[in-house]
Order: C-alpha cells, then structure tokens, then sequence
C-alpha cells in the first residue's frame, strides 16, 4: 500500500510541476515586468517613437544617432528581460556614428498589449514597415537570445541589408527541451520560434556571434543554424563568455563591428 501511495504521490507532483510549467510559460518567456524595472536612462539626445499596431496596441521606441544616406539603420531585437532602451543604449554605445532603434515588445511597458512570439513576429513586421514608410533605407537586424529569432523572422518577410545573430537558438523548442527535458515540451509549448526555419537559405549577409559557455541558450543550440546560413559572413564563438557576460567581453565588441563592417562591404552601393 505505501508503494502505491507513493507512486501516487510522485505521480501528482510531477503532474503538477508540468501544470505550473504549461501556465506560466509565458511569463516565463516574456518577463516584462523585470524588463519594465530596469529601464536604464537615455541621453538627452534620444528621441521617443510609437507607432500602433493594426490590431490596436501600442508600441512604444525609442531612436539614437542620426540618420544616415550611407550607413545602414541597426533595428534591434532585445532578449526576453531586455527593454528597448537598454537595447538601443548597447547598439548605439558599439555603432555611435549609426541609427539605431529598438521598441518595447507588446507587453512590455510602456508598450501595451500581452507578449507571446506571434506578437512579436507581427509587431516586428509593423516596425519595420512604418519605418520604411517614413523614410526608406538598408536595415541591419541585430537579435539577441531571444530576439534573433524576432530578427530571423524579419529577415524571413523582408529585404534586410544583414542580420546580426547574438546568442541564437535554433529554435525554442528545442531550447525547451535543454531545459525541461522532463516535461512533454512538444505538447505543452504554445510559443513557436523555428529560427532554424526562418533563415534557412535566405541570402542576406548573415552574422552568428555566440557564448562558448552560455548555460541559457547553449552554444549546441546555435550550432545547427551554420549549415543553414547560407551567406554567413562572420562566425564568431567566444570561448569564455557566458550568456550575460558577453556583453561586457571585449571580443564581443570586436565581433560586433566585424559583422557589421562585413555587412556593409558586401554591398556598399546598396547603403548609399
């Protein structure tokens, strides 16, 4: 009897941590909140975009730089506890003499709206052709974790002049399974991004730039998107950075201004 009481009791528990699981997988995804809590300031110099979606939320930017006839704008796609600010204040610390925007995801406040990846796949779409719309130019689109597959799936839609891929994933389902190997991720996941799927052939000059001992979206994630790419023009792993401390490691500056200083010599006529 306290066999069967036992296996029952095991039974419910794991039952009840993929129940946990499957209803707070968006949270868990898409923290806004934690995103919200650190906004870092911007320079004075910054100025504040919105635009509204077609179904009627609101996204909320924001622009660094100066516009540029003969340099590519950098449109980035921060991670999942990421804010468009922090966003805009990397890129425009590495790349100064670029434009760069970055948007709150739907749900990130002061974006409204509730976040999930076709949310964001969609919104990034809107973004990209509100900006076109106000002025044409060549966009780079720079993903980071979770954001590359945002930016892959841009690159999918539209004609990009490069993508920049920061920690990627192949896809989220397969990341899924690294971390709840225990549960029926297949079933259970409701937010789908196939980067793997989404550039896979596409021949816009490409960038992987990946943590050699990034525990959170491990390098094997990243690995099978390099036989996909098939214009893969800088392949950059640093060794001894991890998923948050890449950012402070001085190979990955180096690495950044490499893929986008390839990107634009590959067509040069085409940024002017």
């Amino acid at each position: 009897m306290w066999l069967l009481t036992l296996v029952l009791g095991i039974a419910l528990l794991y039952a009840g941590l993929v129940l946990v699981t499957a209803l707070f997988q968006t949270r868990m995804l898409f923290p806004a909140q934690m995103a919200a809590a650190n906004r870092p300031p911007l320079p004075p110099s910054a100025e504040r975009l919105e635009l509204t979606t077609p179904d009627g939320d609101r996204l909320i930017g924001a622009r660094l730089g100066k516009e540029s006839d003969e340099r590519p704008l950098l449109l980035g796609f921060g991670g999942n506890a990421w804010n468009a600010d922090a966003v805009a204040l990397t890129l425009h610390g590495l790349f100064p003499d670029h434009e760069v925007i970055a948007f709150h995801y739907r749900g990130y406040p002061p974006s409204s709206g509730e976040p999930s990846a076709k949310a964001v796949f969609a919104d990034a779409l809107t973004i990209f052709d509100h900006l076109q719309q106000q002025r044409p130019r060549k966009v780079v689109a720079v993903g980071f974790s979770i954001g590359s597959g945002v930016a892959a799936n841009l690159v999918h839609h539209r004609e990009l002049a490069g993508l920049i891929l920061v920690t990627p994933f192949d896809s989220l389902k397969a990341l899924a399974r690294e971390h709840f190997s225990w549960a029926p991720t297949g079933l259970l996941l409701r937010h789908h991004m196939p980067t793997i799927d989404l550039v896979k052939d596409r021949p816009t000059p490409t960038a992987l730039i990946v943590a050699g001992r990034d525990t959170i979206v491990p390098a094997r994630r990243s690995e099978p998107l390099r036989s996909v790419i098939t214009n893969l023009v800088l392949d950059h792993t640093i060794a001894d950075a991890g998923h948050n401390d890449l950012y402070q490691h001085p190979a990955f500056v180096a690495a950044m201004r490499e893929a986008v200083a390839e990107i634009e010599k590959l067509a040069p006529q085409k940024l002017r």
